[in-house]
């Protein structure tokens, strides 16, 4: 059953961020919109702890982690939604598309590709979650994302910068910070440096 979870929450994943590009792409979506979705979905969340809002509740009974239920709910969707919007007022539309794309695709098969055919411990990750395997597969999915919206070396090296950032696991005041946040704003900060600079 867990592993089920696992597999839907990655997929969900997938399909949350290629439809944000998709509808960033025709500018049927900007940052203001998103903006008022982050605040719609953080109101969301703080009440989901008290009642059960019917689709949202749906979205959280299926995609949801159940310790996260208690603590957070749809706290991993909400800080997509922040990272989409982050990179969307930071960067140019192709880098903005692209870093989302990182996060959608390159996050996502890590984590399929680690949990289900990594073998491999990560040498950067100490708290030994994360294996190597998956962090391949983050970097090559995630460049195959980014790299229909900017060239190659932009789009190998932020997912690249990404998926080793991502394995870190960072931390703030003991608080894991969520990967959904910095895995764009690094790919994005590494597209742009690249664009700059090289």
């Amino acid at each position: 059953m867990a592993n089920n979870l696992e597999i839907r929450r990655q997929l969900f994943h997938i399909f949350l961020g290629l439809t944000i590009v998709s509808l960033y792409y025709f500018d049927l979506l900007d940052a203001l919109m998103m903006f008022v979705i982050v605040v719609l979905g953080g109101f969301s969340c703080f009440l989901c702890k008290r009642i059960k809002i019917p689709l949202v509740y749906f979205f959280l009974k299926n995609f949801e982690r159940k310790e996260q239920m208690k603590i957070f709910p749809g706290r991993g969707t909400l800080f997509f939604f922040i990272g989409s919007l982050l990179v969307m007022k930071l960067f140019e539309k192709d880098i903005a598309m692209a870093a989302i794309m990182v996060l959608a695709l390159g996050d996502s098969f890590s984590h399929l590709i680690g949990k289900y055919f990594g073998r491999t411990r990560n040498i950067f990750n100490w708290k030994g979650r994360k294996l190597l395997e998956g962090t391949v597969a983050g970097v090559l999915f995630g460049f195959l994302g980014a790299i229909l919206f900017v060239p190659f070396p932009e789009a190998f090296l932020g997912s690249l910068g990404a998926m080793i950032v991502e394995v870190l696991d960072l931390d703030m005041n003991k608080k894991s910070v969520d990967d959904n946040l910095i895995v764009p704003l690094v790919a994005g900060t590494i597209m742009f440096l690249v664009r700059s600079y090289l």
